[in-house]
């Protein structure tokens, strides 16, 4: 049979197969090497059992019908040894039990470690973007604790079944000599269709994967209560439902169809081996009928045959088992032996002291895809601050992933006080950086906890949390909540033993916590806020800009956003146009050249402009009058520069400008 090349397109040999058991089967002795001993020796014992108890079978039957002369008293001994055989069984089948429990569990605990702890060290995003490698983790997740315990079962499975054979295959040669060969005939049979059977699942196995993956993740749609608001709204709940059941049909179709193959496979084998069982069976009876054989060897015979099958049936359905786990073992070894997605330097990034740049940066998350970067040049001097503006997909967040780290460009390279990045140490690197992003997390840990995770090595200070969480406006919020700092940020989990819920923030709320967490790397060299403010209110959003405005005084800074007068104090605005830097300058220098971003920032501004708004505003102090601009006595909705009227409401951060109307 020709075997079904693998996810890489690789045919896998036996040596491969050979290869993957044996490391499956160190792994198991590694997680637990007591519980593999124990299960080893309980099992050797658990084999002999079934022989000796049908040999004592044998002499009482011989014994009751005259076919040997016994004693009364060693008949009772006879019976009761007998019985005692088959309590000691069922006790060693217990402890081997116990010992297979106890050593999956073993096991369980260690590849799972290893399994995400391989994960947790890929330094990049790459993999976790790549649909091959999330079908392979999953893939790796499923084999992981599996194929070590099915190995492992298999061998002991082996020795109990060695033990168990020799013993009744002996008897069974005594009796009728051919019957035996048959057996073995029967049997090696059964091992090679259980092995053609095992490639063929494991390759159904590995065809649906990505298809259950899709079907899981309309299941956590379907439960999510980010999703579950549209869900309701839209009424997508039957789309999703359809898609899912959809997805299960046809997973479960082909599944469906290789159980079929395997029980007709099955089923034959299981068919021939109960005709040739009871053939010998006849042949046996027969002869003890002529006077060849004692109705105790007849007893003994089909004790015989029922052991000799019933191990060989076990231990081909481990095999089967075993098989199908070592073939998706490959997976698990794959992803804990996989290669970093970026080389890490050897070099400790000094304080940087002078400037971060980007040289003729050009970068695409696919060697097929579009470039998202082209040529691009920037630099942010130590204790400026760099504002990036453009429109969707022009390229900001790239800057900031390749500026993390979490990339490396395809040509061109960034350089930290005139060093390439990639020199660096990349976990030194990101402590020297503290960062807000766009799609911030709010982690189902507390509050304090959320905060404290900007800088681990302080996640109990209090003191620290507090400050970083006032500087991003949180302190009054959090501590309004039920249990202050230490309020559980979800509601899908109880918090202590009085099963306390926890709370649900707003999106403004939790923008806050994600803010205070990159403020609590007070030490680092440079601040990166990507759309730090996007889901808070006015007041809020110019409270906090005030806020950080003057915390990152002095502090090299990143600063995205699409709001721009959140920018325009930076010491240098660039704007990203097709990925590459279109315009660069001060805020003023951009309004006086008057192109995209002037665009861009009068037609924001004319938003805000009514000629309603009152001098001096309660909620504005200070605020100045805001104005439609005019031309000859009618109002504009966007003006070029020159001659737009644009004054300032510091609340707002719109500009002060002069000019007619």
């Amino acid at each position: 049979m020709t075997e079904r090349p693998d996810a890489d397109g690789a045919e896998l040999p036996p040596r491969t197969h050979l290869a993957l058991a044996g490391q499956a089967l160190r792994l198991g002795w590694a997680a637990s090497p007591a519980a593999c001993l124990a299960g080893l020796g309980v099992m050797a014992l658990s084999g002999l059992t079934p022989a000796a108890s049908a040999w004592a079978s044998k002499l009482l039957v011989d014994g009751l019908t005259g076919a040997r002369t016994a004693h009364a008293g060693g008949l009772v001994m006879i019976a009761g040894l007998t019985l005692a055989l088959g309590g000691i069984g069922t006790v060693l089948g217990y402890l081997a039990s116990l010992a297979t429990a106890a050593q999956q569990r073993a096991i369980a605990l260690r590849v799972e470690s290893e399994l995400y702890g391989a994960v947790n060290r890929l330094p990049g995003l790459a993999r976790f973007e790549d649909p091959d490698f999330q079908d392979r983790l999953r893939l790796a997740e499923q084999s992981a604790a599996a194929a070590p315990s099915s190995v492992s079962g298999f061998l002991l499975a082996i020795v109990r079944v060695m033990v168990v054979t020799t013993g009744f295959l002996g008897v069974v040669a005594t009796v009728w000599w051919p019957m035996a060969v048959l057996l073995l005939i029967v049997g090696a049979a059964s091992v090679w269709a259980q092995f053609a059977l095992a490639r063929e699942q494991a390759g159904v196995t590995e065809a649906t994967m990505a298809m259950h993956r899709r079907r899981f993740s309309y299941q956590s749609l379907l439960t999510n209560l980010a999703a579950v608001k549209e869900i309701r709204l839209y009424g997508l709940g039957g789309l999703f439902h359809d898609r899912m059941v959809a997805g299960l049909r046809e997973t479960s179709g082909r599944e469906l169809r290789m159980e079929q193959r395997a029980a007709l496979t099955q089923s034959g084998y299981a068919l021939v081996g109960t005709a040739l069982a009871a053939a010998g069976a006849m042949a046996v009876v027969y002869r003890a009928a002529t006077g060849s054989l004692s109705a105790g060897d007849v007893v003994l015979f089909v004790a015989a045959v029922v052991g000799v099958q019933g191990a060989f049936g076990g231990t081909v359905s481990q095999l089967a088992s075993a098989a199908r786990e070592v073939r998706l073992f490959r997976h698990y070894r794959a992803v804990v032996g996989a290669e970093p997605d970026l080389a890490d330097g050897s070099r400790v990034p000094p304080p940087l002291s002078d400037a971060i740049e980007f040289h003729d940066v050009w970068f695409r998350y696919h060697p097929s895809g579009d470039w998202v970067l082209r040529g691009v040049d920037l630099r942010i001097p130590v204790g400026q601050a760099l504002g990036v503006v453009g429109a969707n997909g022009a390229g900001k967040s790239t800057v900031i992933k390749l500026l993390c780290r979490f990339y490396d460009p395809e040509r061109g390279r960034i350089t930290w006080d005139g060093t390439d990045l990639r020199e660096f140490r990349v976990a030194d690197l990101r402590r020297r950086m503290g960062a807000t992003f766009q799609d911030y997390m709010t982690y189902e840990l507390t509050a304090g906890e959320n905060v404290g995770v900007g800088d681990v090595d302080r996640l109990t200070e209090l003191p620290a949390v507090v400050r970083a969480a006032t500087l991003a406006e949180a302190d009054e919020f959090v501590r309004a909540l039920p249990r202050g700092y230490d309020t559980l940020v979800s509601r899908l989990f109880f918090e202590g033993a009085i099963r306390e819920q926890g709370v649900t923030l707003s999106g403004g709320q939790g923008q806050r916590l994600a803010l205070a967490r990159s403020l609590m790397r007070t030490g680092a060299d440079l601040l990166i806020l990507d759309e730090p403010s996007s889901g808070l209110d006015a007041l809020a959003e110019h409270r906090i800009h005030h806020t950080v405005r003057e915390h990152r005084q002095g502090r090299t800074s990143l600063l995205v956003s699409h709001r721009l007068s959140g920018l325009r104090d930076a010491d240098l605005i660039v704007v990203l146009d097709g990925g590459r830097v279109a315009e660069r300058g001060t805020h003023d220098e951009l309004m006086a050249a008057g192109g995209g971003y002037a665009t861009m920032f009068t037609t924001q501004a004319a938003g805000y402009q009514d000629e309603r708004v009152p001098v001096p505003s309660p909620l504005f102090p200070g605020a100045v009058p805001v104005r439609r601009a005019r031309r000859d006595g009618r109002p504009l909705d966007l003006a070029p520069p020159a001659s737009m009227m644009v004054v300032e409401a510091e609340a707002v951060g719109l500009p002060r400008t002069s000019g007619d109307g």
